[in-house]
């Protein structure tokens, strides 16, 4: 793994708070991040930006995973490879925010997928520019692990709906909305501790 890239990509990554204000800005101009723009696109980005300000506010840190926070002794970075227009974006990414903004020992940075092609095509998934993708970074600016697209439970789920009829339809990515609501980011929490527990 080429270590300037990850150093210039963590430099170029933005904060939480400044990755909610550019998507509510680009909205604001009736567009969505991503170099390609559609109507589609922007209706994702819309409704995104509404979950996100939903989760913001009811999302909660389990005390597992506080506990394991408070163990951690050395300083990692999460960068985080997303768009706004991502349905498991929006899901996954307030989680990590709130799982950083618990820890002193974590530092969240995102950058957008379209605009750092070279480092999204070294962490493909099956192939595919899949997104959010998390990288976990030590101090040494090391990619200890990655993580992503989508929670095991949810990845579970995506290969047996694809096994069972070939497509991720509207009706599965409904399904899968609905068990994100309801996991209420525990199952992320708990996938993201076992990766900094083993690294």
């Amino acid at each position: 793994m080429n270590n300037t890239l990850i150093k210039n990509s963590l430099l170029k990554g933005i904060t939480y708070s400044d990755y909610r204000n550019k998507i509510k800005n680009l909205l604001s101009k009736g567009l969505s991040t991503g170099i390609e723009q559609s109507e589609a696109l922007f209706d994702y980005s819309l409704l995104n930006d509404k979950r996100m300000d939903r989760l913001d506010k009811t999302l909660k840190v389990s005390e597992d995973t506080l506990n394991s926070l408070n163990q951690l002794n050395e300083n990692f970075t999460f960068l985080v490879i997303a768009e706004g227009w991502c349905g498991d974006a929006a899901q996954i990414v307030p989680i990590l925010n709130k799982i950083a903004e618990s820890s002193s020992h974590i530092d969240l940075k995102i950058v957008l997928r379209d605009e750092n092609e070279e480092l999204m095509n070294q962490f493909l998934t099956n192939g595919s520019k899949s997104i959010p993708k998390t990288l976990i970074i030590d101090k040494n600016n090391k990619v200890i692990n990655s993580w992503g697209p989508r929670p095991s439970i949810a990845t579970r789920m995506v290969m047996d709906y694809k096994e069972k009829t070939g497509v991720l339809d509207a009706e599965f990515k409904k399904d899968l909305q609905i068990w994100y609501n309801k996991d209420k980011g525990n199952n992320t929490q708990k996938d993201l501790i076992e990766l900094l527990n083993a690294s």
